[in-house]
């Protein structure tokens, strides 16, 4: 029997009101939660005031392997989420192989088993390599574990597959997750207003596709997940379908949310992302709409890279940031100090909101009886956004150089320690 005391934490009771707790942790578990005097035995961790969360959960990571191991591997990808604080990640299909069959799926899981640090749930593809018309058999690919379906990365271009990947999901209780692109409204586009002269990213792109799936997701009763909204019509899209009590859900990306296209100071691959950084009055919905409970969750889109493939012109780079180490601290620094969020508001929609939506059992949660995925948040101490930080091979962001408060200090996962700064 091991035993783990974390004394001098401080937890949320409401907005940005603090208490003291203490928490402890026995075989993996939560047992007991006060803020009295310690009076049993056990390893005792000092928060030194740090804040304690549920462990973070996100629903749209893309791990890289396999296939891609030059960009990311799922220890290089795992480790960077518990630096984020995140406990259990959602793994996107953007794989070689993809996972479209039970086969192609336990590569993956295997991988997972032997060297993921958090809890990883990975997505199987809507079709056959994620680029056909071709449905997987997602029955199959259900009953082998898989957590949802998307085609990430491509929008689904058929409307009659889309309702038959609906109709079967329905039924299996699953969930379809859209990255919502059309790929005839492309043309090439790679950022929002033509900026610098570059191909113009248009907003239809993406609402016209959402405006399908939300009419089939009404005729069929799916659950529908909308990846990164990005733009104002998406979001009364959303809003006006979940008045007429359609099941859908969605997201917005730390990213959106923090820059806009006229934040991109020259044509520099690094701020390219699908979709791309919004205009200033998209990015003013998406905040509303995360206010209002239209936008469910915040999820981080983390798009590793290599160094090469993020170089030079939108024309040529590759679509994609890195940010999962430092979401919580950007959000806690630019919204929840600034008055704009609360506490409780960002821990909701970085952790239990996800965690609601998806009925992912055993996170998102402090109770006893609960297994310990947890992390610890310095609030007061500043530090600096730096490449030789990070845990990810990933080092594709703009945000190098951002001064922020909300320092990950430990990440639990079932009582095991999985990343840890000194105190």
């Amino acid at each position: 029997m091991t035993k783990t005391i974390i004394t001098k934490a401080r937890r949320i009771v409401r907005d940005n009101q603090l208490e003291p707790i203490m928490v402890v942790i026995e075989d993996g578990k939560i047992v007991a939660m006060n803020s009295g005097i310690i009076d049993e035995e056990g390893e005792v961790l000092d928060a030194h005031g740090a804040l304690v969360m549920p462990g973070l959960v996100d629903v749209h990571t893309h791990l890289r392997e396999p296939g891609f191991e030059a960009k990311e591997t799922i220890v290089t990808g795992t480790k960077a989420a518990a630096h984020g604080g995140y406990t259990t990640i959602c793994a996107m299909p953007t794989l070689n192989p993809v996972p479209d069959t039970p086969e192609h799926l336990k590569v993956e899981q295997d991988i997972i088993e032997k060297d993921a640090v958090v809890k990883v749930l990975p997505y199987a593809s809507i079709t056959q390599n994620r680029m056909t018309e071709d449905l997987v058999e997602l029955s199959l690919l259900a009953k082998s574990g898989a957590f949802a379906f998307s085609n990430d990365g491509n929008g689904v271009q058929t409307e009659d597959t889309m309702r038959q990947a609906m109709t079967e999901a329905t039924k299996l209780h699953k969930a379809i997750v859209a990255h919502a692109e059309n790929k005839n409204l492309m043309a090439g586009g790679v950022i929002r207003e033509g900026k610098f002269g570059l191909p113009e990213w248009k907003p239809e792109t993406e609402y016209e596709q959402v405006a399908r799936d939300l009419k089939l997701a009404k005729e069929t009763g799916v659950h529908y997940h909308i990846c990164h909204i990005s733009t104002k019509e998406t979001v009364d899209l959303v809003r006006k379908a979940k008045a007429n009590g359609v099941h859908v859900t969605a997201e917005v990306a730390p990213h959106h949310l923090l820059l806009a296209v006229k934040d991109i100071p020259e044509d520099n691959a690094l701020y390219k992302m699908n979709p791309p950084l919004p205009t200033q009055v998209d990015q003013e919905a998406l905040l509303t709409g995360l206010l209002d409970g239209t936008i469910d969750m915040i999820a981080t889109d983390q798009a590793p890279h290599t160094t090469a493939e993020k170089s030079g012109s939108f024309r040529e780079g590759a679509f994609g940031i890195v940010n999962i180490e430092q979401a919580f601290a950007l959000l806690y620094t630019k919204f929840v100090q600034t008055g704009i969020f609360t506490l409780e508001q960002l821990q909701k929609w970085m952790s239990t909101a996800p965690v609601k939506a998806f009925n992912i059992t055993n996170a998102g949660q402090l109770h006893i009886g609960d297994p310990a995925d947890l992390v610890l948040f310095d609030l007061k101490k500043e530090f600096s956004v730096d490449p030789k930080d990070f845990l990810s091979k990933g080092t594709n962001t703009p945000f190098i150089g951002w001064e922020l408060y909300g320092e990950t200090r430990l990440t639990m996962v079932d009582g095991k320690i999985v990343y840890r700064k000194e105190l």
